[in-house]
């Protein structure tokens, strides 16, 4: 059921995009490419669709989009800050009019009291204008993903349908 909600939003997007002539990237980090699966599902993609980086690891989001290792050392590769930069990277180093960056903890191991299972950053914006958002999902590690590539989704349109 989910899955048919992510391509709903996804057809949604492609649309949004086509009428600003905007082309998005993405940085994914704990849905590990299913927002960019979920984009390419629908047909259009490919005319709004600039790019897609895995970046799971810290080294991968420090040598592929160029944040800086002091933001990750002091607020960690889940955090509001590593979030906002994988956006901002997207749409200053890359051909991309909108970036969205996701970071999470999709379980079921890794959390802590501070940054429990089921936490997810998401970053996502313009060259002018990048807001990050927190959220923290239930459910089995698919779950979690899933639910974090539907809310991107969600949060993209509504981004677009105000923009500028």
């Amino acid at each position: 059921m989910i899955w048919q909600d992510i391509n709903r939003e996804s057809k949604e997007l492609i649309d949004k995009l086509k009428l600003l002539s905007f082309k998005i990237s993405a940085a994914e980090s704990c849905t590990g490419g299913l927002l960019s699966s979920a984009i390419v599902n629908n047909s259009g993609a490919s005319e709004v669709f600039e790019r897609s980086f895995i970046t799971y690891s810290n080294e991968s989001k420090i040598s592929i989009l160029k944040i800086n290792n002091s933001i990750i050392e002091e607020f960690g590769a889940v955090s509001k800050q590593t979030a906002y930069y994988m956006s901002f990277s997207l749409t200053n180093n890359f051909n991309s009019d909108i970036g969205i960056g996701i970071t999470g903890i999709a379980g079921p191991n890794g959390g802590s009291n501070e940054k429990p299972v089921g936490l997810v950053w998401i970053g996502f914006g313009t060259k002018k204008k990048v807001i990050t958002k927190k959220f923290l999902f239930n459910g089995n590690r698919l779950d979690i993903r899933l639910k974090a590539t539907l809310e991107s989704l969600r949060e993209l349109n509504i981004f677009l349908k105000n923009y500028p």
